[in-house]
């Protein structure tokens, strides 16, 4: 394939992309019930930048589905700073590759903090702003960011897409480009096209194959086993009951109680909640099956709940919120249960969000996650550039220090 015949534009909404067409290249070979897929930037020759393919997991968060619930509820729009601008790869016509992306106003609802770059480069007389955004809005989880087709050349959709970017960049003013929350091949890949490399962590759950919450249990050492045992003993005493909504149990009172929590705890938070009520209707009307609903009752009434969304291999935990605060709710809803579901579902992995070291004594350990930014100014890349590469190497030494600290039982400990 010749790369003349490649095309690139960008699109001001996902309501110009049919959903089969963005669905082809974000989750390649699904399944009919969203459970199955290949295709990702699996590996990357360092010396060439060649990327090969292996089978990668259904990711709902990079779904047709999931984007439009965003824009159609308003919650990613251009009002609240986020202006759709999807980049598109076509070879003789059809959609080969796509890169979500947004211009923005601002550095909100990332989760990858560059606001300090934003200060440095307008005190020195620049203009951060407008940047282009490659991501899933208010979304700390990570996905495959370069959407590729099956059947096509992926080195040559990529850079194309990777040369694509520079250019929208080029072309729509905006000083920067960030790819976060990629996956790490596609972080390399891009490192080969002139993105910097940035690196930070979370805190998952791997499941090692555990038939109950028992046996995760008998892998912690006796401190932390007691502690869980009793938080979640005390989280439900006070005639709290726990309910796992998935599919058609989601009802609409369910999604208005969830957005009350969701609306108090995150004004709290942030000031200003990200997502519209809206959302969660379109979300419960086109994924009802990829969301988990955890739900905390007494007294007959909702008092708090926590949204999962789930992969094939992953339960991505997102928002909580409570109207009422008892001791530990909070981990009982989005911690436990999150492993409780994830062991019966036979999930790999739970995604607990962005930050909480409070997260290791429950059994989450660190995990590096990868943001590749393309910046236009020299100057600017170039304090960027030696600024990540002391904090590469911070986020790597943190990481081993807070993985030997883990709740895990030792080899010599008795069980």
């Amino acid at each position: 394939m010749d790369s003349s015949e490649i095309t690139l534009e960008a699109v001001s909404s996902i309501s110009q992309i049919p959903a089969e067409d963005w669905n082809a290249c974000a989750n390649p070979s699904a399944a009919p019930d969203s459970l199955a897929n290949l295709d990702t930037l699996a590996s990357v020759d360092p010396a060439t930048g060649s990327c090969a393919r292996s089978k990668s997991p259904y990711n709902p968060f990079v779904s047709h589905a999931f984007f439009s619930a965003l824009e159609a509820s308003g919650s990613a729009a251009a009002r609240t700073g986020w202006g759709p601008r999807h980049l598109l790869a076509r070879v003789d016509g059809e959609i080969a590759g796509i890169v979500p992306c947004y211009l923005k106003s601002h550095s909100q609802g990332e989760y990858v903090f560059d606001r300090g770059w934003a200060d440095a480069y307008e005190r020195a007389g620049g203009r951060y702003y407008p940047k282009l955004q490659a991501s899933v809005p208010f979304t700390p989880a990570t996905g495959p960011r370069l959407l590729i087709r099956d059947g096509v050349d992926r080195d040559q959709i990529g850079t194309a897409l990777a040369r694509g970017l520079a250019a929208l960049c080029e072309a729509t003013k905006a000083s920067s480009v960030h790819v976060t929350f990629a996956r790490e091949a596609e972080w390399k890949f891009l490192a080969t096209h002139g993105f910097l490399q940035r690196t930070d962590q979370q805190f998952h759950w791997h499941n090692q194959g555990f038939g109950s919450f028992d046996d995760f249990l008998a892998t912690l050492n006796s401190r932390h086993r007691k502690a869980i045992k009793r938080e979640r003993r005390d989280a439900v005493a006070n005639g709290i009951t726990i309910h796992a909504l998935s599919g058609s149990d989601i009802s609409e009172d369910a999604w208005d109680a969830f957005f009350d929590f969701y609306m108090e705890t995150g004004s709290r938070k942030w000031g200003r909640p990200y997502l519209t009520r809206d959302f969660f209707s379109l979300i419960g009307e086109s994924m009802a099956k990829d969301v988990l609903l955890v739900m905390a009752r007494r007294n007959d009434r909702w008092i708090a709940g926590a949204i999962n969304f789930i992969g094939s291999e992953t339960l991505f935990g997102r928002n909580w919120g409570a109207i009422e605060h008892h001791p530990f709710l909070h981990f009982e809803v989005c911690y436990y249960q999150a492993i409780d579901f994830a062991i019966k579902r036979g999930l790999k992995t739970v995604e607990a969000g962005a930050q909480g070291e409070h997260k290791i004594a429950r059994g989450y350990l660190p995990q590096t996650t990868y943001s590749a930014h393309y910046i236009a100014d020299p100057g600017l890349r170039h304090a960027i550039s030696d600024y990540l590469k002391r904090e590469r190497a911070y986020v790597a030494e943190a990481g081993r220090e807070l993985a030997e600290a883990g709740p895990f039982r030792k080899t010599d400990e008795p069980s």
